[in-house]
């Protein structure tokens, strides 16, 4: 089994970016990296030789490192075709269920287009890694900047079937104030409430909440639960289109 020994490094003000060593080869992907500098000095400390960068989505807090890391290590520039054009220094395209491979870590391409109009998350499934970029966050989703709710909807259906012990790493720290939210949609959801305890006692020790899993946030995250009934009940959607609950807390999310 294709293994991946993975490292959260904070940058900016609330962003994460992932270095993943696949160690049978030493090959080392950067996920989304926001920065160039703070990347190239946690790989130099371990040791690590860069080898493949990949992106989920062209923001510039997922794509601003770029140059500075590929100008460091020739590492191959790996992101969706829709995207080409928006992202510095690419060298290979990629489309949902293609795959990518890492050394002896392949991931599966998914596309999950709501957030960004193409955006893909890269799922290891031997490893039981998924980067989600902005699509899933840890109690939360990406806004609807270049997709609809149908997409996105659609996108986070695909993410919660994947297996429940999937790690998911997300690309920003905002799980407590997700908490926060997620408690005005389900007051009683015992699981919700002991994340949300768990998460301020993490955040309180500047830990990270990440990661997360599967199982995790669909009993948690109220964007992957606008199909169940409790959740629609709580909303006042009962027997509603699961888009449009979605699309509903999407709106309360935006507003909160």
């Amino acid at each position: 089994m294709a293994a991946l020994d993975v490292r959260i490094i904070p940058v900016m003000s609330d962003n994460y970016v992932f270095l993943a060593l696949e160690p049978e080869t030493g090959s080392v992907a950067v996920v989304d990296p926001a920065v160039g500098g703070p990347v190239l000095a946690a790989a130099d400390a371990l040791g690590w030789e860069i080898s493949h960068i990949l992106i989920t989505h062209p923001h510039y807090d997922h794509v601003g490192g770029i140059e500075e890391i590929k100008a460091k290590t020739d590492a191959r520039v790996i992101g969706a075709v829709g995207d080409a054009s928006a992202i510095p220094g690419i060298g290979q395209t990629v489309a949902d269920g293609e795959s990518v491979r890492i050394g002896h870590a392949k991931a599966r391409v998914i596309g999950v287009p709501g957030h960004t109009g193409h955006h893909v998350a890269y799922w290891f499934e031997e490893a039981k890694v998924l980067f989600p970029g902005d699509t899933l966050f840890s109690l939360g989703c990406g806004r609807l900047f270049g997709g609809t709710a149908g997409e996105m909807w659609s996108s986070l259906k695909k993410l919660r079937d994947l297996p429940d012990d999937t790690l998911v790493y997300p690309a920003h720290e905002y799980t407590n104030a997700n908490a926060d939210f997620a408690l005005t949609i389900e007051k009683s959801n015992k699981d919700l409430k002991a994340r949300a305890k768990e998460v301020l006692s993490q955040r309180e020790k500047n830990l990270p909440t990440i990661p997360t899993t599967i199982a995790q946030e669909k009993l948690c995250n109220p964007f992957l639960r606008a199909d169940v009934a409790s959740v629609q009940a709580a909303i006042k959607m009962k027997d509603a289109n699961p888009v449009d609950v979605f699309a509903e807390i999407r709106k309360r999310k935006d507003n909160f």
